[in-house]
């Protein structure tokens, strides 16, 4: 049974003006499948009737709680390989012969359940320039749900086969009963945070890399301009900004100019980039 025009404008709505992300139409089966769960929660027969029961009450933590179920995206481990393979080789090696001993501080946006910083942290924990190297990487998301889990740093075993090398699960992780934990000497350089793209950013300082991989395909291009123009503000001037593998600048920021990175999406601000900072 599919839901209601009613329930689908509705809920596209809602998500459209908390997170700027735009469901289109054919993604009712996306609505339905995410809100289920909280329909059955809330001792509701189905979708429709929840929204409906939604929307008379207005309940903000009800309404946050749509808003985060189809704005979560599963991610993996060491997502697309390449990316993290550029930042091992070439993005922390530059960074290091110019940072002397100021902390390597790298953002990574849209962290969902925490893989990708944790990822990040274990790639610069096995550079060799890094070793007794200061680095910090500060997580966000707009999903609470999302960073609770991320600092637990729990994941299941079914989590963990998800793109883990066994080499780094054995280096990298304990055992934590039938889940697997990440490691204290890990998780001490990640922090998490709650962090809404499409509102301002808080205070966060400067950062040295940025990561927003597969985040701003959501978005309609005014939203992207607006995110790239405030990535900008807290970049490093020769600092670098990692997209999802599908996702450019051209034609939305011109003040971006992609450097090489194989068949990654690696930019920098055009200024850096035409230097040889590259």
């Amino acid at each position: 049974m599919s839901i209601s025009a009613s329930t689908f404008g509705f809920v596209r709505e809602l998500v459209r003006a908390e997170s700027a992300i735009v469901l289109d139409t054919g993604k009712e089966y996306l609505v339905e499948s995410r809100l289920l769960p909280l329909a059955r929660q809330a001792g509701l027969a189905d979708v429709d009737a929840y929204v409906a029961d939604v929307s008379r009450r207005r309940t903000p933590a009800v309404m946050r709680q749509i808003v985060e179920a189809l704005t979560t995206n599963e991610t993996s481990w060491f997502r697309d390989a390449e990316p993290f393979a550029v930042l091992r080789t070439t993005v922390l090696p530059a960074l290091a012969g110019t940072r002397g001993t100021r902390p390597i501080r790298i953002w990574c946006g849209a962290c969902s359940s925490g893989q990708e910083p944790y990822s990040v942290a274990m790639t610069a924990l096995e550079t060799p320039v890094m070793a007794g190297r200061s680095f910090e990487i500060v997580a966000t998301d707009l999903s609470e749900e999302m960073l609770t889990k991320a600092r637990s740093g729990e994941f299941s075993q079914l989590e963990v086969n998800r793109g883990l090398p066994a080499t780094t699960l054995v280096k990298h992780f304990q055992r934590a009963g039938v889940a697997w934990k990440v490691s204290p000497e890990v998780q001490r350089h990640v922090s998490f945070r709650p962090l809404n793209l499409i509102r301002p950013f808080p205070p966060m300082g400067r950062f040295d890399v940025v990561f927003l991989r597969n985040v701003l395909i959501y978005f309609d291009t005014p939203t992207k301009r607006d995110i790239l123009k405030r990535v900008r503000q807290v970049l490093a001037p020769d600092g670098y900004l990692f997209l999802g593998a599908a996702e450019m600048t051209m034609g939305i920021d011109d003040a971006w100019e992609r450097v090489p990175g194989g068949r990654s999406s690696i930019y920098q601000l055009r200024t850096a980039a035409t230097s040889g900072a590259a």
